[in-house]
């Protein structure tokens, strides 16, 4: 039955606790214990029964409980300071402020196809989400400019349960907006704000919502609204559900409806960051109304954009990309195409499809990068992977030279420290390490902890993750119709003072979940000794329809179902944000077993470092540059391997030495008071090296610094006198295009010998040919490095910079430079010729290049 009106109902507080709502709305209390415990103390049991959701908890906990806490001194005390603690944080200077000023001018906006902030706002799925989350808290801690885009999806990523035979199903709980920190935008009439995008034959609409975080807000799109039809509707309703029309429905809302949303509230961002390729379509809206708003062609409004534009790719291969058929691109662009005046092979082309393939996509990835000025990958390893995946985009560059930079993922801190090492933080390293989390200075007093200290603080950790462990375990049980007696046997299972390995991450399959199984005798052995006793815990998701990921989890299951290793193995169904801040606070070791170079990056190993707990990986992703042996243990030596079986053989091999020789002998190397001192100097050094380097505040940092700031000032530049700039470059870049092929090498040489000390100089010279083009428009140089010996190439060349030095007549121009040989070896040099604008973001952006030794 529908209802004739539709009311809100909020909750209702003694006016002494009204500052609860405000708390409540503002995502800044998911990163404050003291706030957390706030919501905790008016009813523990509530608190979890709406999953931590304090405007949930706030419309269902009894009047009576709060009269009584209106009248408890000690609470209001408490909520007193709460209060005093976001007020202070919402004014204090920040260090954006403090770097950059304040200027209502800048603004960033950052859009994500999902936003992992905590668990009562369940709009993500896993490592992409999360990252997302902890990039915006960090934002806000610093005080940056920035506003968030995504999706308000009804239902959210599934829940995961398995069945008595241990395969994977999926529940889809809808979520309940109205009993959630978001708000509604409305007009002054009171009517829902909505943006409109044009669908093939029809109009979809979307609603917007806000949601605080801190110091800044994201702004949300939702679908399920009287005015679309019953299968827009559905649009928003799932993250990476449906097919491929939905996915790239959803992208067309998240990127041109996002843009859109923004207008609406009158918000005027400079610069776009696309995390990942979902919100690609982004750049497209941003032409359209640059080349609307300012009379601009195509070629000049993407040239004001594209400087604004931020691309960071989180995928290592080129099958974890979206793409889309032809067919779905003419059918949502095709009328789209003629308010940016191009066709349709063109715009085919800025998604990296060539018209003569038949069967080419259209990709996301591509799409962004052509949109964008800076371009990362996420780790250091990552932007090596990345940039030779993408080489093809800029043919005869060399790869370490192309557009693609890191900046190696962090996670947020508070969000993961759990609240006793909080404390001790706060005792012994000083308060600074919450405002100052990447200032080495501060973790180096980690070695101030005395070591019982921490040991006990770790065990207590430890013991509290078995407990939550076992309780849940229970729950699935009865959940699948397990007898009595298998539930009760639960008690036995897991011992609070055995040496716990974690293992917590989606299940696809280059995680190799089940590497630690390839021997089972010999695990076996390894759990089961009576005197050093081991236990894994594992977690983990597999994509509804990747059925191998399921089929890892199912042998999981019946692994350790095992008589013997039951024990000692247990599985925690739906991996969510609450059961891996158990996980990353009470094990022992985090495992990692990924197929490198498969990682892009990963951040649970880091959140575990957090809190003291050693990783034990390959070298791949974040672990790549951040081991070393004070630190945990490398699988392997960073090695690939073509037989895949053979890699899982050796690494499996690796894996169990390491576990027999150095983990469980350490751990178990008890002295006085039974505590392993070794092992606690290790987690001292986990934390001292890899708190300050692999957090959010570092990372936001690097992205301002680095890409925002930048992106700014040079889109400032091109806007700038009517967008003259824009307008000149893109006429430039015309020029290049049309030329470029006319230049020609007539005459490369140096002096004579081909033998040199080391100490002497080099000097080359060579005649260049332009043809419409002038000298100023080019930059020739020496490319120069040691010949590799197996196919005598440069490797890892440099460049050097040669001036023009004669005007030789009928456009042929000599450039002259030199090198000076300063070690021995096999050593080689070419010449090249580059575009040359001052307001080129990078040399290499047009993609053009010509080398002396070309035909």
């Amino acid at each position: 039955m529908k209802p004739l009106e539709t009311i809100t109902i909020i909750p209702s507080l003694p006016e002494k606790m009204e500052f609860l709502k405000t708390l409540a709305n503002n995502l800044w209390w998911a990163w404050n214990h003291d706030a957390i415990d706030l919501f905790r103390r008016l009813d523990r049991d509530l608190w979890q029964e709406t999953n931590q959701n304090p405007i949930k908890m706030l419309g269902q906990i009894s009047q009576s409980r709060l009269e009584t806490l209106a009248a408890d001194e000690g609470y209001l005390a408490q909520l007193d300071r709460v209060k005093e603690n976001l007020d202070s944080y919402l004014n204090e200077q920040t260090w954006y402020s403090k770097e950059f000023g304040i200027s209502e001018q800048i603004q960033f906006a950052y859009f994500s196809a999902e936003f992992g902030l905590t668990e009562c706002v369940p709009i993500y799925s896993g490592g992409l989400g999360l990252l997302a989350g902890d990039h915006f808290k960090s934002a806000s801690d610093l005080g940056l400019p920035l506003v968030g885009v995504g999706l308000l999806y009804q239902q959210g990523y599934f829940h995961q349960y398995l069945n008595a035979d241990g395969w994977q199903g999926e529940n889809y709980p809808k979520n309940d907006f109205y009993n959630m920190p978001v708000k509604l935008q409305q007009d002054e009439n009171n009517n829902p704000l909505l943006v409109e995008i044009d669908f093939p034959s029809r109009k979809l609409y979307a609603q917007i919502w806000k949601l605080k975080v801190g110091r800044i807000e994201m702004i949300l799109l939702d679908t399920n609204i009287a005015k679309n039809n019953a299968e827009d509707r559905l649009i928003t309703g799932e993250l990476y559900g449906g097919d491929k029309e939905t996915r790239i429905q959803q992208e067309i809302v998240l990127g041109i409806g996002g843009v859109r949303a923004l207008q609406k509230l009158q918000i005027t961002p400079n610069v776009y960051h696309m995390n990942e390729g979902h919100s690609a379509f982004l750049a497209l809206e941003r032409i359209r109304l640059a080349m609307e708003a300012h009379n601009l062609t195509f070629t000049q409004a993407l040239e004001l954009t594209r400087a604004g534009n931020v691309f960071t790719t989180h995928t290592p291969v080129p099958a974890g990309i979206d793409k889309f058929s032809k067919e779905l691109i003419d059918k949502y662009f095709t009328n789209y195409l003629a308010k940016l005046g191009i066709n349709k092979t063109e715009f085919y082309s800025l998604g990296g499809i060539d018209p003569k393939a038949a069967e080419d996509k259209f990709s996301m990835a591509v799409l962004a990068i052509n949109f964008a000025s800076h371009i990362n990958g996420v780790s250091k390893l990552h932007g090596k992977v990345s940039s030779k995946m993408w080489e093809h985009l800029w043919p005869g560059i060399p790869v370490n030279e192309n557009p693609i930079r890191s900046i190696t993922n962090g996670v947020h801190l508070m969000s993961y420290i759990s609240g006793e090492l909080s404390g001790l933080f706060d005792r012994y390293v000083g308060p600074n390490w919450k405002k100052k989390p990447a200032d080495l200075s501060i973790w180096k007093r980690i070695e101030k902890i005395p070591v019982e200290e921490l040991w006990r603080t770790h065990e207590r950790r430890r013991e509290r993750l078995v407990a939550f462990a076992r309780k849940r375990l229970k729950s699935q049980l009865k959940h699948r119709g397990a007898l009595s007696s298998e539930i009760d046997h639960v008690d036995d299972i897991l011992d609070p003072e055995a040496l716990t390995i974690c293992f917590a991450r989606r299940f696809a399959t280059y995680k190799r979940a089940a590497l630690l199984f390839h021997d089972p005798d010999r695990l076996s052995k390894i759990l089961t000794n009576k005197e050093f006793p081991v236990q894994i815990i594992y977690a983990g998701k597999a994509h509804p329809k990747d059925e191998p990921g399921k089929q890892l989890i199912k042998k999981i299951i019946h692994l350790s179902q095992n008589e013997e290793l039951r024990q000692h193995i247990v599985f925690l169904e739906n991996y969510d944000i609450e059961v891996a801040r158990y996980l990353v606070q009470g094990s022992d070791v985090w495992l990692n077993t990924p197929r490198r170079p498969l990682e892009a990056s990963g951040t649970s190993g880091m959140k575990a470092a957090m809190n003291g707990v050693i990783n034990c990986s390959i070298l791949d992703g974040w672990w790549d540059e951040a081991y070393n042996r004070n630190v945990g243990w490398a699988i392997g030596k960073g090695e690939t391997y073509d037989d895949l079986e053979y890699q899982d053989k050796v690494e499996s091999q690796a894996l169990y030495n390491l576990l027999e020789n150095e983990v469980v002998p350490l751990f178990y190397k008890q002295g006085k008071n039974n505590i392993p001192r070794e092992w606690v100097e290790m987690m001292k050094n986990t934390m001292a090296e890899i708190c300050p380097a692999f957090n959010t505040n570092r990372m936001i940092r690097n992205y301002t610094d680095w890409f925002y700031v930048p992106a700014f000032k040079n889109y400032e530049i091109l806007f700038g006198e009517n967008q003259t700039k824009a307008k000149e470059l893109a006429t430039w870049k015309d020029k290049l295009n049309n030329n470029w092929s006319k230049i020609k090498f007539r005459k490369v040489e140096h002096n004579d010998a081909k033998e040199y000390q080391v100490g002497n100089e080099l000097n080359i010279s060579a005649e260049v040919y332009l043809d419409g083009l002038s000298p100023n428009d080019v930059k020739v140089e020496i490319y120069h490095g040691f010949l590799d010996s197996e196919n005598a190439t440069i490797e890892n060349g440099a460049a050097e910079k040669m001036d023009m030095v004669e005007e030789k007549g009928n456009n042929i121009y000599k450039f002259a430079g030199s090198l000076r040989c300063n070690l021995s070896g096999l050593y080689g040099y070419t010449v090249r010729v580059l575009p040359n604008n001052e307001n080129l973001i990078h040399p290499h952006e047009t993609g053009l290049i010509l080398w002396a030794n070309e035909k």
